[in-house]
């Protein structure tokens, strides 16, 4: 045989065994979730539940990796599954203000918003929260006080929604924080440190000290059921009206039946009992939104965050 017919059999066979490839049934490999926040929050609790019931419906491995930011935000695991290859095999967790803020703020990998949703599943209960010993029981109260005294408030991260939500609130109310921090975690041991005053934080990182806290407000459109006395922050003002939610994202180069494998397994995870229970212990909403109404949502996110940067910086 020629060294030309052995060169073209193995360029044809090269040419089979990528067309394999590529064709081959997803997935194929362990597949990696990315939640850009430290463990033990909802986010990650039913993002690990889905990669449970990913593995065993696809008989893959799965991981959940949480890259957190280090007091700056989600960005760093957002910028992760960006710049991972468009095939499914890296499925980000991601929060509101990874799609609303992050393609705003001058990183390169999220300007334009590489991502489609694949679908929301939390709405997280968040809430503007002191501790035991604050002199003042409600935002009315921490206005009052802050007129006349130093006020410091811890936050996960300056550009992210809940931080601006709250500071607009203040303006709203005719005050400003003494100085702000960001935190990865924002807990009990937050407040009983002294390191900050008020914080804003998911009422999961709370529950263990719930009874020794004070809620002032929570941050969406209805009060929280664990909460009820806590008035939302639309109700103080209702230009604030944004809910904070978390969803599955991936690149929007990742094919169409490949995202269809993970919205399958991701919906009946969310709606199933386990995931409803954890719904029903901690005032969560639980639930699926279908990628269409995620894009309408993001839409209507970013004209409120708009409005609210517009009353921040006047």
């Amino acid at each position: 045989m020629s060294k030309f017919k052995i060169s073209a059999t193995a360029l044809t066979l090269a040419m089979m065994a990528a067309a394999g490839a590529a064709y081959a049934e997803y997935p194929e490999k362990p597949v990696e979730f990315v939640v850009p926040w430290p463990p033990g929050d909802l986010e990650d609790v039913l993002t690990r539940m889905i990669a449970e019931d990913f593995s065993a419906a696809y008989d893959v491995p799965t991981a959940v990796v949480n890259k957190p930011g280090g007091g700056g935000g989600p960005f760093p695991g957002a910028v992760e599954v960006a710049t991972a290859p468009a095939d499914g095999y890296t499925v980000g967790s991601f929060i509101i203000a990874i799609p609303v803020v992050g393609p705003q703020i001058g990183i390169p990998e999220l300007s334009p918003d590489p991502f489609v949703p694949l679908g929301n599943f939390l709405t997280y209960p968040f809430v503007i929260a002191a501790g035991a010993n604050a002199p003042y029981d409600d935002m009315a109260g921490l206005a009052a006080h802050a007129a006349e005294n130093d006020v410091v408030l811890g936050h996960f991260g300056a550009p992210l929604v809940p931080t601006q939500v709250t500071l607009g609130l203040a303006k709203e109310m005719g005050f400003s924080y003494a100085s702000d921090a960001a935190f990865d975690a924002l807990d009990c041991n937050t407040l009983a440190s002294g390191d900050v005053d008020v914080i804003n934080t998911t009422l999961q990182l709370i529950l263990p000290c719930l009874a020794s806290v004070k809620v002032l407000a929570s941050i969406g459109a209805e009060r929280i059921p664990l909460t009820p006395d806590a008035p939302t922050v639309a109700e103080l003002a209702p230009d604030l009206n944004v809910s904070l939610w978390n969803g599955l994202f991936v690149h929007k180069d990742t094919p169409q039946d490949v995202r269809d494998k993970i919205i399958a397994v991701a919906e009946q995870t969310v709606m199933s009992e386990r995931a409803q229970a954890l719904a029903a212990e901690t005032g969560a909403a639980v639930y699926w939104q279908p990628a269409a109404e995620v894009a309408t949502q993001i839409k209507a996110d970013i004209e409120t965050m708009a409005r609210i940067d517009g009353m921040l910086s006047n």
